[in-house]
């Protein structure tokens, strides 16, 4: 999927409204449980109940490892019934990856050959080598990790640089936007840093970004969307809990469609508002 594609899904959708499925067994409805893959049908309900909204899915790798095989079957199931839904989704593997080259290319053959993802979002911090597997599958999406919503990201990403001046994460968005177009590297950007997205679309005005934190994170998708939309949308900004954990009763699927909608309703209007749609 190019850049320009992801771009006509948003207008099409008129959303850019990206679904986690962090999808925790120990939270989801009881009488799920009694089924043959809890987690696979969990998933299966609410894309079911929500793809017409939504840009993309996000599963995080981390729910489904942790259950073993049983985990990973569960999401090639999962990133099947999504294929077989809809054509009209970019699913990212929220797997953090980023190690050696060799082993980098088999993490990359994982998602992005093994298991049909558009995307998988990758720590830059072993630098270009790491990365690079992962680049040269065609029409496949690296998204790098730059500023995250999380408090220790205080730690490191704000540390500055004596030769340039610049903020770790701004020399992250800098040389990581040299290895590749637009239409192949994306950027991880904390809805909960909303202000640091003026300078950010400084740096890489044409790419897109992956926003987590809106929801149950206490990000604003209004101060996400002031700082951060470009010419061409530029955002994907995701909600996790505060969807598909919008109920724990048997009405889950529908509280979901809810909290969707209304998410999926005022990117709508601030889509209107900046004229990418009419």
């Amino acid at each position: 999927m190019t850049h320009e594609q992801l771009f006509e899904i948003i207008r099409k959708k008129r959303s850019f409204l990206c679904i986690g499925l962090d999808t925790d067994i120990k939270k989801i409805p009881e009488h799920l449980l009694d089924t043959d893959d809890p987690v696979f049908e969990f998933n299966k309900a609410i894309i079911d109940a929500t793809h017409d909204l939504a840009v993309a899915y996000k599963p995080n790798i981390a729910f489904y490892e942790s259950l073993g095989s049983t985990g990973w079957e569960s999401l090639g199931k999962t990133v099947d019934h999504i294929r077989n839904t809809t054509k009209d989704i970019f699913i990212i593997a929220d797997a953090k990856r980023g190690d050696i080259g060799n082993t980098s290319a088999m993490y990359a053959k994982t998602f992005f050959e093994t298991y049909d993802f558009d995307a998988i979002t990758v720590a830059p911090y072993m630098g270009h080598d790491s990365i690079s597997p992962f680049l040269a599958f065609d029409r496949k999406w690296t998204i790098v990790l730059a500023l995250t919503s999380n408090p220790g990201a205080s730690d490191f990403q704000f540390l500055g640089d004596n030769n340039t001046g610049n903020k770790l994460f701004e020399n992250v968005l800098t040389i990581a936007s040299s290895w590749a177009s637009k239409d192949q590297v994306m950027f991880v950007v904390g809805a909960t840093k909303a202000e640091a997205l003026k300078d950010i679309r400084k740096i890489v005005p044409h790419h897109f970004l992956l926003v987590p934190g809106v929801g149950a994170q206490g990000g604003s998708l209004q101060e996400v969307a002031k700082y951060g939309l470009n010419e061409q949308c530029g955002l994907l900004v995701n909600s996790s809990r505060g969807i598909i954990y919008a109920s724990v009763k048997p009405d889950f699927q529908k509280a979901a469609r809810r909290s969707a909608s209304e998410i999926k309703n005022e990117m709508q209007s601030l889509l209107l508002q900046t004229g990418l749609i009419s």
